[in-house]
């Protein structure tokens, strides 16, 4: 898909969530988004919050790694995680912060900004999706359930 904008991304995200939303039970519970600085995973993400009625402001984790929120109880899943991976130097440190248990449970909905860096533990079941930048206001967004 080609977003000109970042609403544009943010449409294109809502609509993911909310077919998610319809249909929890054969969705992908977990989303590696890949992409540069400013490709537009954050953004992304922000519009994912926004439909899952998340009030906190929601910005890229970077030095706290991961943050949590609870979802509204007439969602199939009952949090939402938010990992930022870009300080990870190795896969094991995720780890520390219980990332298995988190991975394993399915009422938590978990969107990872860049996953390659943790690429080895991440859920065979997880949905990529690719941002590539393509002039100013364009992105390249792609979906696939093999890791890039």
């Amino acid at each position: 898909m080609l977003s000109t904008s970042p609403q544009q991304t943010q449409k294109i995200a809502a609509l993911l969530v909310k077919t998610i939303l319809e249909n929890p039970e054969n969705s992908p519970r977990i989303f590696c988004l890949h992409g540069n600085l400013g490709s537009g995973k954050t953004t992304f993400i922000q519009a994912v919050a926004r439909v899952l009625k998340i009030k906190n402001k929601v910005l890229s984790p970077t030095f706290v790694i991961m943050k949590d929120f609870p979802l509204s109880k007439k969602f199939a899943f009952k949090r939402f995680y938010h990992i930022d991976c870009y300080r990870i130097e190795k896969p094991e440190e995720i780890l520390a912060l219980g990332f298995k248990n988190i991975a394993k449970n399915p009422q938590n909905l978990i969107f990872i900004e860049w996953p390659e860096r943790i690429k080895k533990i991440i859920p065979r079941n997880a949905l990529w999706v690719e941002f590539k930048i393509k002039g100013k206001n364009q992105r390249q967004i792609s979906f696939n359930l093999n890791p890039l």
